[in-house]
């Protein structure tokens, strides 16, 4: 018989104490519902707001063996969040994606199932494939979003349509080699995993999702990450 899956879930937060007790709960129930092993690594980066102390309540609710809690003393920035959560995996799949409800669970089994039948590498969600979708956006942050990935698109060629997207579902071993040869360490992290990973050879599946707007507090994406971003499409594609 072959060994369990685990699923590792990845949630770097800052300043999510309202939102983390929502996907905990979720994640919880999604997995016992469908009998799945897993555990959820939160990384804090000193929120402000109290967000680390939530999260000491949640795993004394749902026992340490499913709520790890992995702090660090400032805000270090998202790619480090993930390498430093990744460090104390256990499962050999893990699972990344925002703390902020705007990835419901929902979609996990559905990654699962994809990753299931397909045996690919990676399971991506996208927003802009089949019935996925965006809800709670303004225009300008939808065009802002679609010219983002028009850009990457057009210049890298990476084969997804959202490469923008944060929400996904990775074999431990290949998160591992991928993120060994990625170098962002904020907002791009997700776009040079997603291109390195397919320039290694590694198979990608698509499946739909619908991307609803943080429920609680705001949004850290400004015109630094803007900027930010358009400089690592540019380093990218010097690189890859």
């Amino acid at each position: 018989m072959a060994p369990r899956n685990k699923y590792t879930v990845i949630l770097p937060t800052y300043n999510e104490r309202r939102n983390l007790p929502i996907i905990v709960w979720l994640l919880n129930r999604t997995f016992t519902e469908n009998n799945l092993d897993y555990e959820i690594i939160i990384v804090d980066d000193a929120s402000p707001d109290g967000t680390l102390e939530v999260a000491q309540q949640l795993q004394k609710l749902y026992n340490p063996k499913h709520i790890l809690l992995r702090p660090r003393h400032g805000k270090l920035g998202l790619g480090t969040a993930y390498v430093h959560g990744l460090k104390s995996a256990t499962g050999n799949f893990v699972i990344i994606m925002d703390a902020d409800f705007s990835h419901h669970p929902k979609f996990l089994p559905s990654m699962i199932a994809t990753q299931k039948r397909t045996n690919c590498d990676i399971v991506t969600g996208t927003r802009y494939a089949g019935d996925g979708g965006v809800f709670g956006w303004d225009l300008k942050r939808k065009l802002v979003s679609r010219g983002a990935n028009l850009v990457a698109d057009t210049v890298l060629r990476p084969g997804v349509t959202d490469l923008t997207g944060s929400f996904r579902l990775y074999k431990k071993n290949v998160l591992e080699r991928v993120m060994g040869v990625t170098e962002s360490k904020g907002y791009t992290f997700q776009m040079e995993l997603m291109t390195r990973a397919v320039g290694m050879g590694y198979r990608v599946e698509e499946c739909p999702i619908t991307f609803v707007d943080r429920v609680y507090g705001e949004s850290k994406l400004g015109g630094e990450e803007i900027v930010e971003y358009l400089k690592g499409v540019l380093s990218l594609w010097l690189k890859v």
